[in-house]
């Protein structure tokens, strides 16, 4: 590919990057600004670079900013996404990328550039604690759309504790698969029966029983009216978000003993905890990514 040699409008804003050593223009658009920038390093950093820069070179043109004898290189990003992915290239501090909105631009010039170590450091910044935390759905869809796979396996695991189906409508949605969506509503899915089954009553041991509640006849072979109640809640709760920790807390299960109305039942709680924690760790084991 050989630089398209030109002079290029006057840009509406000042230069960047305007080293007086540099030795090319990148001129990015809306706005259009001159990038002056060194060909040794964009080459180290991208074999585009370096492949474009072995081609034969045409005659020097005059820059818009600044009279200069540099080849001008006219780009198809905007300026801050150029300025974003330079600094991730210059051996410099990486810049702050503060919302995951701003990611994806600069993600997608960074893999149309083969800037590997732009990359790595962009995929970093997707799958920051934070963002997994606070936006796992928007990671996966960020990372479905740029085949990240590695990435988009991170993030489903982290989708887990969210409703898919309630949940706001990320826009980065639009730019993914139906497949690529529909695996993620399997992994749910699956995970969700799958955790429901085990915490049936049928597949609880009988030895804990309720002091009150299980006293009689006719309920000494059942379950205390607490887990009946706790596992009517809990299939609700593992419908929506498939993981253990909410269901497992001590809030959850006192909410339930208290809704199931037998003033005993919540002895039998602390005395049902070891295989309360045996199904837990059941449902962790449960597959966790698409």
């Amino acid at each position: 590919m050989a630089i398209e040699q030109r002079i290029p409008e006057r840009p509406t804003v000042s230069c960047e990057f305007d080293s007086e050593d540099a030795d090319l223009i990148l001129l990015s658009r809306d706005p259009p600004t001159e990038f002056h920038v060194h060909s040794t390093i964009l080459a180290a950093a991208s074999p585009f670079f370096h492949d474009m820069f072995t081609l034969p070179q045409g005659p020097s043109a005059e820059s818009g900013c600044i009279k200069a004898n540099k080849p001008v290189v006219p780009v198809t990003e905007s300026r801050d996404v150029l300025a974003t992915l330079l600094q991730f290239v210059y051996p410099t501090p990486d810049p702050e990328v503060p919302s995951l909105e701003e990611i994806p631009p600069v993600l997608d010039a960074a893999i149309k550039y083969d800037l590997t170590g732009a990359i790595v450091a962009l995929r970093r910044l997707l799958t920051s604690p934070d963002h997994l935390q606070q936006s796992p759905i928007q990671v996966y869809a960020i990372a479905c759309r740029f085949e990240l796979e590695e990435d988009a396996q991170t993030a489903s695991a982290h989708t887990l504790r969210y409703s898919l189906l309630d949940g706001p409508l990320c826009e980065d949605l639009k730019y993914i698969s139906a497949w690529q969506y529909h695996r993620l509503l399997e992994l749910h899915r699956t995970r969700s029966k799958h955790a429901q089954e085990i915490i049936i009553a049928e597949n609880c041991p009988t030895e804990v029983k309720c002091m009150q509640c299980n006293s009689s006849l006719y309920t000494s072979h059942g379950q205390p009216k607490w887990y009946y109640q706790w596992e009517s809640e809990a299939k609700l709760e593992l419908a929506a978000r498939p993981i253990s920790d909410t269901i497992f807390s001590i809030d959850f299960l006192g909410k339930a003993a208290k809704k199931a109305g037998c003033a005993r039942c919540s002895e039998s709680i602390f005395q049902s905890w070891p295989w309360l924690m045996e199904m837990k760790q059941k449902i962790d084991e449960l597959p966790r990514t698409v």
